[in-house]
């Protein structure tokens, strides 16, 4: 069965810059038997990140950059420039 529009936009590298975050947090859910006090840390650095890249897209907004969200590659480079995930 072929993935729906919205999975694909979730898996989609481009558009979704916290995939890493969000597959620990399931992964973390998985292996906890679904018990979410034993997920905090996974929860809170996928909400680090989505609030993240979501202040760097306002702000690309705001310059007139377009994508208003970074490509997979374009976000290695800030991060690289960085030294590595803030989150």
């Amino acid at each position: 069965m072929p993935m729906n529009t919205n999975a694909r936009k979730v898996r989609n590298q481009d558009g979704n810059p916290c995939i890493e975050e969000s597959d620990g947090s399931q992964k973390c859910m998985d292996r906890n038997n679904y018990d979410k006090g034993m997920c905090t840390f996974y929860f809170q650095r996928y909400k680090e990140c989505r609030k993240y890249w979501h202040n760097i897209m306002i702000q690309r907004r705001r310059d007139g950059v377009k994508p208003d969200m970074p490509t997979a590659s374009e976000r290695e480079d800030i991060l690289a420039a960085i030294g590595g995930k803030p989150y």
